[in-house]
């Protein structure tokens, strides 16, 4: 049974028995309708109007319902253009940071990507259209539960959420051909530059104070580095606090 289907299914039981009235049900469908335009406004005026053309992640950018990947007192400001709160001192980012960084990815579809610093799972259902695996790593309990919640209501399959510490990486599911890093360490982990392909890209925010985005690939003759633009993320714990291991 198709999405639509089970929608005309559900609103005619909840009108057979007196949950929804019709203007009631009406409202709802105008509201995702409204979504839809604030989401293709959004593409147009903070992300397109700032130089990102890859049209994968245009679709996905206009595909993904933002709203409910924030709390639900602030989804009326789910599509302007900045970060919102999500809880435990985190934010989900900036729309156009979050097309800026895929689109540094480099992906062309299919590819086994890994992410650290799930959060709300914005970025995660992102990469879940373009991408072939998503693996994303969230260091605290409540996010990664309800990140992988969310995650599975909205029917991204191909996302898989772990608990932990994302400074080593994921190492059983690598080699990856892109890591995308959404908290900010003060030096680059080198455990995800190892569990990169040949070929793979990281981007990555680093920094204290200040913070640049950086993108990384890895070749066969070593690291070449890119500095992209300044930022601002929350700072990137557990391992990470440390300093450069071995």
């Amino acid at each position: 049974m198709s999405r639509g289907v089970r929608m005309r299914v559900v609103v005619s039981i909840a009108l057979a028995i007196g949950l929804a009235s019709p203007s009631a049900v009406a409202m709802g469908a105008h509201a995702r309708e409204d979504y839809v335009e604030l989401r293709a406004r959004m593409v147009e005026r903070q992300i397109v109007a700032r130089g990102v053309t890859d049209s994968l992640v245009l679709a996905a950018m206009r595909d993904v319902p933002r709203h409910r990947f924030v709390p639900p007192d602030l989804a009326q400001w789910a599509y302007t253009d900045g970060p919102l709160p999500i809880g435990h001192d985190q934010t989900i980012s900036q729309p156009y940071i979050v097309a800026l960084m895929t689109e540094l990815l480099g992906l062309e579809g299919g590819e086994r990507v890994l992410e650290i610093g799930t959060g709300s799972g914005y970025q995660a259902a992102v990469l879940s259209g373009i991408a072939g695996e998503v693996y994303s790593i969230e260091i605290l309990e409540p996010l990664a539960a309800s990140a992988a919640e969310r995650l599975s209501e909205l029917g991204y399959e191909n996302v898989t959420v772990l608990c932990g510490d994302g400074y080593r990486g994921w190492p059983e599911h690598a080699p990856f051909d892109a890591v995308v890093v959404t908290a900010a360490p003060d030096h680059v982990p080198e455990p995800l530059l190892d569990q990169l392909a040949t070929g793979g890209r990281l981007v990555i925010p680093v920094g204290d104070v200040y913070q640049e985005l950086l993108r990384l690939v890895k070749t066969e003759d070593g690291i070449i580095e890119r500095r992209v633009i300044p930022v601002r993320f929350v700072p990137m714990t557990g391992e990470a606090e440390s300093g450069p291991g071995p």
